[in-house]
């Protein structure tokens, strides 16, 4: 069997244990699988110094390569290579229902001040790179298992554009070529004996063999304002005046309220407006049409090719912004939409007072699922229906989340699954649709989850949103993210209810019906500030650290950031879903099985208790699972099990705690014989009990 890059990677770092013998440390988080090299030592920091290169080899030497098979290929799917039937009742990708994802953007989820010096450097006096690379996520694997984490969800990861970027090292949104790795992601440790690529597939190989998927991001709405794509294909986008770039702005439409989905019915008015008449005309001809020979030339000179537009035309890529009328976000300035259709939207044409207007960005044409043209722009769907095919062929990646899914044409949306099913027919799709209502429609193209509304809902302890969340769950027509947080809102443990909160929440989420627990990149060390501020965040958000931190008012998505990963109470979290991954283990089957599921509820009016329940109907045990979402104050509570009791049979009137926050496990006999159950719950409690 031909070796595999990642015992190629284990190769090349050990050879150079002799040159590791420098001031590098790392948290001890990144050891959650007990590395004990002879130069490694704990300093006052509690960080832990050690030679690189043998701290790296060791990990795949005795972590990961002892769980690899014989004739088995790592490079495949993980479906493929364990040959995972699809059950009758199941479609492809159906997998990541009972799965626990972890989202990292491996820029600053192993990115970390190895020399201490109080900086993160691309490349620090030892010439190590202190942002994170596809090497050094590596040694965030032990630490994912040991919380139950069986699926990596990987932010986007292709090269981006630095033009008109955000922060200090720009979004990865912002893509500008699909099929190559972002290059940043690069390890100095491996130099030149080593590509990018096949760090990338070296990562994918270790998930592959510690039973680990991988999902990436993927983007085809949205791209770089200064796309590889421009050269050849102008007129695949929207052009405005480099001279009056700094008047753009979203149109303002009069007579409809803030941040409204358009929907057929504002058309008229949408096109009524002096603001929309005046951001349409803004809209040019690209250069190409206006100048085939000087475009021409243009390709032939060196330096940024938008910039030579940008002289030579007076011409600019026009931004991105919402599709929601009276969005108050300004436009995103380092990304753009791809003209998904040639022509005008066919319902809306009549709305325009210029038939022959240049093509523009508008509400309707970003959402071109719901007002599409006549003529497609086949040649860039049949592009963007190839990316997924190339990340399975060479990296053997596991599934994918289709950023603004919901706003493509819905040919090009079944394009973009059916191919990628071709390919591997367990392959799975998440939705951004964050609307429950919705999920019905992306069950029909094919997505196997959605990403919900759980990060809206779940921190609203006092409104009772939590509540209504979990109890609703069970009528959503797909699985929905069990999430506090994601990569664009508040993080949990910065809102009200703090750690407390945080750690509620993050337990809670894996025992829930019809949701699929996902952890977003620090929250396990209650991580306070956010990666972006694009969702359901204030200002104040962008500075809950103290302002000596280093990344005092940064934001993960743009700027040089690392996780802190030196949280006091940084393994409490990690410790805690230890013990809740062997009882969600034990019980996977019932808890993704809606027919085994009775919800609990609570005989105290206005309690801040929540409690689901589930049956197993050849055993006839019950289990419990109980969360207090009052994260200040103890309470007291009790409900009834007589659904349970009449669903199984089962009389037990002791039961075993095998999980709380603040207790270990007992045996617990606050039964009664009217068959209910009494909780006493300390301040953000999770108890979880069979019987």
């Amino acid at each position: 069997m031909a070796q595999t890059k990642l015992e190629k990677l284990a190769g090349i770092l050990k050879r150079k244990i002799d040159q590791g013998n420098i001031n590098y440390v790392i948290p001890d988080l990144w050891n959650a699988w007990n590395y004990n090299g002879p130069e490694m030592r704990r300093i006052p920091s509690q960080e832990l110094l050690v030679n690189p290169y043998r701290f790296y080899s060791t990990l795949i030497d005795e972590y990961i390569l002892p769980n690899k098979q014989a004739r088995k290929n790592y490079s495949n799917s993980l479906s493929t290579i364990t040959n995972r039937t699809i059950q009758d009742n199941e479609q492809g990708g159906d997998w990541v229902r009972k799965s626990v994802l972890y989202s990292t953007m491996i820029r600053t989820s192993s990115a970390w001040d190895h020399d201490r010096s109080f900086s993160l450097d691309l490349s620090n006096f030892d010439t190590m790179k202190e942002t994170g690379t596809f090497v050094k996520t590596l040694a965030l694997l032990p630490l994912l298992q040991k919380m139950g984490v069986d699926t990596l969800y990987l932010l986007p990861i292709s090269r981006f554009s630095l033009k008109d970027k955000k922060g200090e090292l720009g979004s990865p949104y912002g893509v500008a070529n699909f099929f190559d790795l972002d290059p940043n992601l690069k390890d100095n440790m491996t130099g030149k004996a080593m590509s990018l690529e096949e760090e990338f597939q070296a990562l994918v190989e270790a998930c592959h063999m510690l039973g680990m998927r991988v999902v990436i991001d993927i983007i085809p709405r949205t791209n770089s304002v200064e796309n590889d794509l421009i050269k050849e294909h102008p007129d695949w986008f929207y052009w405005i005046k480099a001279s009056e770039a700094s008047s753009y702005r979203v149109p303002y439409v009069d007579g409809i309220s803030s941040t409204v989905s358009p929907n057929p019915e504002y058309m008229d008015k949408v096109y009524e407006s002096e603001d929309v008449i005046r951001h349409i005309k803004m809209f040019q001809l690209n250069p190409k049409d206006q100048n085939p020979v000087q475009f021409e030339k243009l390709k032939e000179q060196n330096g940024s090719f938008t910039e030579l537009i940008e002289k030579e035309f007076d011409l600019k890529i026009a931004p991105a912004f919402s599709d929601h009328i009276n969005d108050t976000q300004p436009p995103w300035t380092d990304v753009t939409f791809f003209r998904m259709f040639m022509d005008h939207p066919k319902d809306n044409i009549k709305y325009l007072k210029n038939k022959k207007a240049n093509p523009y960005i508008l509400f309707d044409t970003i959402k071109a699922n719901l007002f599409p043209g006549n003529v497609p722009n086949q040649e860039l769907w049949d592009l963007l229906a190839s990316i997924i095919p190339y990340y399975q062929t060479l990296y053997g990646i596991d599934g994918a989340r289709i950023d603004m899914g919901h706003a493509l044409p819905k040919t090009l949306l079944q394009m973009i699954i059916e191919e990628a099913r071709k390919n591997d027919p367990d392959f799975a799709f998440i939705a951004e649709e964050l609307n429950p209502d919705n999920a019905s429609k992306a069950k029909e193209f094919g997505y196997n989850i959605i990403i919900g509304n759980g990060f809206w809902m779940e921190p609203r302890i006092w409104e009772k949103k939590f509540h209504k969340f979990v109890y609703g769950a069970k009528d959503i027509a797909l699985p929905m993210f069990a999430c506090a947080e994601t990569h664009d809102t508040a993080r949990i443990a910065g809102r009200d209810g703090g750690q407390n909160l945080g750690r509620l929440t993050t337990t809670f989420n894996m025992l829930l019906p019809n949701l699929v627990p996902f952890i977003n990149s620090g929250q396990e060390v209650y991580e306070t500030q956010p990666m972006n501020t694009g969702i359901d965040c204030t200002n104040a958000d962008k500075f809950k650290l103290p302002q000596d931190d280093l990344f005092y008012g940064k934001l993960a998505l743009f700027d040089k950031y690392a996780i802190h990963y030196l949280n006091p109470n940084r393994w409490e979290v990690a410790d805690h879903l230890d013990g809740i991954k062997k009882i969600r283990n034990a019980w996977l089957d019932q808890i993704t099985n809606l027919d085994c599921y009775i919800p609990l509820y609570f005989n105290e009016f206005d309690t801040p208790a929540i409690g689901v329940s589930y049956f197993n109907k050849k055993t006839g045990k019950c289990l419990l699972v109980v969360a207090n979402t009052n994260c200040y104050n103890d309470i007291q509570c009790n409900a009834s099990i007589f659904k349970l009791r009449e669903a199984t049979g089962n009389k037990d009137h002791v039961g075993r705690l095998l999980y709380s926050t603040y207790e270990f496990g007992r045996d617990y006999h606050d039964f009664t014989p009217d068959d209910r159950i009494y909780f006493q719950l300390g301040a953000g409690e999770v108890k979880v009990i069979e019987f």
